[in-house]
């Protein structure tokens, strides 16, 4: 689904940055190159950059909330500094999230503060997930950071979505409240 996305980015002179699990990279090279792309002119061109999860999401086995944050800025901003108008990253799948539990709890903070990041910008992000590798609760939580959603193929306002400084206060407000039951 997201082909004519790539494609259309790469047809505007536009930089693509994705993040991807490593395994999986030679599979999402294949699909983009089935979706029209040159993947070896756009990456030897710098016009694509294809980064492995464990070098964008991870620091010392761990997810960093900062870290990525400062990542995707990095990630967004190497577009115009190599003379593209805009950078089109998506994070592909995070099944890379299950082999730190504890990350879990950070994530749906991370996406929130993720668009206050985004905010200063123009470039179109994607996070794509695979709600079925999360519980409903969290699932729930990470849409409603998320202004817009694809469902069922079509790109549509969030009507769930809740504002990165709401949202971050009500996360703030569980956690306290975890604390007092323990």
């Amino acid at each position: 689904m997201l082909g004519s996305f790539y494609k259309d980015g790469i047809d505007r002179g536009e930089k693509a940055a994705h993040i991807v699990d490593p395994e999986n990279r030679e599979e999402h090279l294949k699909r983009l190159a089935e979706a029209g792309i040159d993947v070896q002119k756009t990456i030897d061109t710098g016009q694509l950059e294809v980064v492995p999860w464990t070098d964008a999401y991870v620091c010392d086995h761990r997810f960093d909330q900062n870290a990525m944050l400062a990542s995707v800025e990095k990630l967004i901003q190497s577009g115009p500094a190599a003379g593209y108008p805009l950078t089109r990253l998506v994070g592909h799948h995070m099944d890379w999230l299950f082999l730190d539990t504890p990350a879990t709890y950070n994530l749906v903070e991370y996406e929130a503060r993720l668009n206050q990041v985004l905010s200063k910008y123009d470039d179109p992000v994607i996070c794509n997930y695979n709600p079925s590798k999360f519980g409903a609760t969290v699932a729930m939580d990470i849409m409603r950071t998320h202004p817009l959603v694809i469902i069922g193929g079509l790109l549509r306002e969030n009507p769930f979505f809740i504002p990165p400084e709401q949202f971050l206060d009500e996360m703030r407000e569980r956690r306290s409240d975890r604390r007092t039951a323990a």
